[in-house]
């Protein structure tokens, strides 16, 4: 493999260079790949929250919401050569990091991937893999070439989907 790109926290990013990506610090903050069989076009989001519509800043990164990260990152892998039609995604993520004693502020992991799953249906994108929920943040690398999502949990070990 060559040269990883990195997605940091609120960021999306595309490879179709054979280039894996990869993202840390995923507690309550969902990654989502998506990808295309077949091909090397690929891209990754770090999501930290749901909506956007829960944000008064209209300067927040593109990667920090999942109604604007996924259609972004869509829009970019199919300007790039990608087919609406063929892309599938998988997700990691979604960790419930604080005890939340019945307050919905503090679901945060859980909101994150029923928003995630809500937008890709909404983008006609299948949801073919997932590693979501718990309790353990982790490390994901996904790479281009073999469409194999590396998934490192913290204190559980690694997982491949």
């Amino acid at each position: 493999m060559n040269e990883t790109i990195t997605v940091g926290m609120a960021e999306i990013a595309c490879s179709n260079l054979y280039k894996p990506l990869r993202t840390s610090g995923l507690g309550s903050c969902v990654g989502v790949i998506i990808y295309q069989e077949r091909s090397n076009f690929a891209g990754m989001a770090h999501i930290m929250l749901p909506y956007s519509s829960i944000s008064s800043k209209k300067d927040h990164k593109i990667g920090k919401f999942a109604d604007v990260a996924i259609p972004t990152l869509t829009d970019q892998l199919v300007h790039k050569g990608a087919s609406l039609s063929l892309l599938k995604a998988k997700i990691a993520g979604g960790a419930q990091m604080f005890a939340s004693s019945g307050n919905e502020m503090m679901r945060v992991g859980e909101r994150n991937v029923e928003a995630v799953k809500k937008i890709l249906k909404e983008q006609n994108i299948p949801l073919v893999a997932e590693d979501t929920g718990g309790t353990n943040g982790r490390t994901i690398t996904f790479d281009p070439t073999t469409h194999v999502l590396t998934i490192r949990t913290v204190h559980l070990g690694t997982s491949v989907i």
